[in-house]
């Protein structure tokens, strides 16, 4: 980077975008290692990939500063990758402690570069779908950060939504347009409070979005949260560099209080505003909320691959592998994977949650893992298992390599099926193209 493009980059706003979750409300497609923000759910693209597309306006946003769990930074680095996007830094959260830590991470990392740099906070499990109103909403809380508001964005409520904050919309925040003094928070109402709110224009749910300056953000925090920012500059000054990644200190950042920026800062500070923004947003949190958005038939149903639905209507019906038939099914989930099927009312679609608790009860792995797993020089996919053996099969990625491995408890066969393998095996190294094989004493 030139010497002049850190002062160029300050007058920009930092996009920070938050992929730190685990994944259990969209079981069984979502697991720990692939969670919802890296699965192509809406479309083409995965939900990680959309929100580093939704930022990709030179003329307002710098480059995006990504914060992920560690266990799935070669993914996150991969996805980016994909979608041209080039992050300013991947930071990895040892473990997660919620978001008021995260963007105290990324304001502080910020203000070390740029000084009062603005930052825009990002989930990336997030759907915009008008993404022009989206950069429109953007702009404008730009604006009230830079008169010293700390901004979060509202959504007018579709329905009677009690899984949702919701934020009581004030007067306007010193004549500038489009921006609003917060009155109120309220956090998940009754269902009776829900059904009053949606029918009166001065409620907006709280999309969990926010803009603000490094600087105001973090003297917010530290005087309604003490401890918690200088448990995250600990942790960044003791942090390291690590291949493309920054990772946090551990110790550092365990001692970390885990909070929300809702809980630890807006729902406190005198500086909180709310841009209302119509974008077509959901936070897709069950599969409810994916059979709501996506594209019906006309039986109302949400079909996604290989799909056969007979007599039905308003379903949400999915299979990641093989042929899903249903008969006479209504108002249904039905998630086929290669190792799991879900089968749930759309009314109880919330209610996997529990599933996910009882895996992890019994101790079984289908809550962490697909069948495939990736690794950074590809991925592979256990095929069949059982005494004395086990096959897999292996995509490595053009130029990738495994490393080298000595096992003294088995042997190994490796059959090529399709490109080329350069294979060291003790002193001799050699080429195999497909259909010819090696084995491993």
């Amino acid at each position: 980077m030139s010497a002049s493009a850190p002062e160029a980059a300050a007058d920009l706003v930092h996009p920070v975008i938050l992929s730190g979750g685990v994944g259990s409300r969209l079981w069984p497609l979502s697991r720990e290692l692939t969670p919802k923000q890296l699965l192509p759910l809406v479309s083409a693209n995965t939900l990680l990939q959309d929100t580093a597309a939704r930022v990709a306006a030179p003329d307002l946003f710098a480059a995006p500063l990504v914060i992920c769990n560690a266990a799935h930074r070669f993914l996150v680095a991969e996805q980016l990758r994909e979608v041209d996007a080039s992050p300013q830094a991947i930071v990895l959260e040892p473990e997660g402690r919620n978001t008021a830590p995260a963007a105290a991470v990324a304001a502080i990392m910020l203000e070390r570069r740029f000084g009062n740099a603005l930052m825009m906070v990002l989930p990336s499990d997030h759907v915009i779908a008008e993404p022009a109103g989206f950069l429109e909403a953007a702009r404008t809380a730009a604006v009230g950060a830079r008169a010293g508001a700390l901004v979060t964005f509202g959504m007018t409520p579709q329905r009677p939504e009690t899984g949702y904050g919701y934020i009581r919309k004030g007067g306007p925040w010193d004549g500038i347009a489009g921006c609003f003094r917060v009155e109120r928070f309220v956090e998940k109402p009754e269902a009776v409070a829900a059904e009053a709110m949606v029918h009166d224009d001065g409620w907006l749910w709280n999309s969990g979005m926010f803009l603000f300056s490094a600087q105001d953000y973090l003297a917010e925090l530290d005087r309604h949260r003490p401890g918690v920012v200088d448990a995250c500059r600990a942790a960044v000054e003791r942090g390291d560099e690590d291949l493309d990644f920054f990772r946090l200190d551990r110790e550092a950042f365990a001692e970390c209080p885990a909070d929300s920026i809702d809980y630890a800062v807006m729902e406190k500070t005198d500086a909180a505003a709310v841009v209302p923004a119509n974008v077509g947003w959901s936070d897709i949190g069950s599969w409810s909320a994916l059979w709501e958005i996506g594209a019906k038939d006309e039986h109302g149903n949400v079909l996604k691959g290989q799909v056969i639905a007979q007599d039905s209507g308003n379903s949400y019906l999915r299979s990641e592998s093989r042929l899903l038939a249903v008969i006479g099914v209504r108002d249904m989930v039905i998630v086929a994977t290669e190792d799991a099927v879900l089968v749930a009312p759309l009314d109880r679609a919330q209610d996997v949650k529990g599933v996910v608790d009882r895996l992890k009860l019994e101790g079984s792995e289908q809550h962490v893992s697909h069948v495939k797993v990736f690794r950074p020089w590809g991925s592979y996919q256990s095929i069949d298992s059982g005494h004395h053996f086990q096959v897999k099969q292996l995509t490595v990625k053009p130029g990738a390599r495994l490393s080298l491995q000595l096992h003294r408890q088995r042997a190994e066969h490796w059959v090529v099926v399709e490109g080329r393998a350069r294979v060291t095996r003790g002193e001799e190294i050699f080429d195999l193209r497909p259909n010819q094989s090696t084995y491993i004493p």
